[in-house]
């Protein structure tokens, strides 16, 4: 008498079934909503581009109304691909539970792929956007220098424009006035030494020329301090908007696998396939 010890097979596909050419459709959706969404946010104001104040008012509640809507922006779009790239998945034809952890992980995949693409979009624009707010010498220009460009504008304003180049003069000005978000603020010989500055500019009286520069100075700190709040609230909107992303993903690929599979009923809003019914 034999024994047989042959494993009996399992119902559905064991392997890791990972369909990319789904994810990458849903990658493409998502990017394609998300582009469309932020153009209507550019149009009517809303979207964080500049903190300086040559641009427009970047307000505490104005910041936070961008990264809410960048939040809102990543809850539709990400979940838009998702679903797209689990109702273009093929069936899984074992447990329901395993079927679900898989579209899931689709939606997840999808997720990944266009934060990524996001990622390299936004390292893109950031690197093309200080060629093009701050028009000063790549070999003397300052981080930060966009921030308080038109502050230096009105620091070397004068009744005829400056003779020379005035590159260096400009990146010294800012790399000085930068220095007044320290905790020590500006010292008083860099003060001393921009008055000077400013008088052979200019052509400024001393006492007017102190007076520029100070004005000058608390402006240029008030900026500066904006755009550091502007930033750690961006910073903090965009993490917020990467997990509520991540979630909304997840949920809507599951959800889209339920309705592909005939789990669950789909909405008549959103069941296009219907035929037309008549109201008359």
């Amino acid at each position: 008498m034999t024994m047989d010890t042959r494993i009996a097979p399992v119902a559905g596909d064991t392997s890791l079934n990972i369909q990319w050419s789904a994810i990458i459709a849903g990658a493409i959706g998502a990017a394609a909503l998300a582009f469309v969404l932020h153009a209507f946010a550019t149009a009517i104001g809303i979207s964080l581009s500049s903190t300086a104040p040559t641009w427009r008012d970047a307000s505490f509640a104005l910041v936070f109304l961008s990264g809410l809507y960048l939040v809102l922006t990543a809850l539709a779009s990400y979940s838009f691909g998702a679903y797209i790239a689990a109702r273009l998945r093929v069936p899984f034809t074992g447990a329901p539970a395993d079927a679900e952890f898989r579209d899931g992980m689709q939606g997840l995949l999808v997720w990944a792929l266009a934060t990524l693409l996001t990622g390299f979009i936004a390292v893109a624009t950031i690197n093309a956007v200080p060629r093009l707010t701050a028009p000063t010498s790549a070999s003397t220009s300052v981080a930060g220098e966009s921030v308080i460009a038109f502050d230096l504008d009105r620091l070397f304003r004068g009744a005829r424009p400056p003779a020379g180049n005035m590159d260096y003069a400009r990146a010294e000005a800012a790399r000085i006035l930068l220095t007044t978000t320290s905790h020590s603020g500006m010292q008083a010989d860099d003060r001393t030494y921009l008055v000077r500055l400013v008088m052979a500019t200019t052509g400024l009286a001393q006492p007017d020329a102190e007076r520029r520069v100070d004005d000058v100075a608390q402006r240029a700190r008030d900026d500066l301090n904006r755009a550091r709040r502007s930033a750690v609230i961006l910073g903090f909107m965009v993490g917020a908007a990467a997990l509520v992303g991540a979630i909304a993903a997840w949920y809507a690929a599951c959800a889209a696998g339920r309705h592909r599979d005939g789990r669950e009923a789909l909405d008549p809003l959103w069941d296009w396939g219907r035929p037309v019914t008549r109201f008359y």
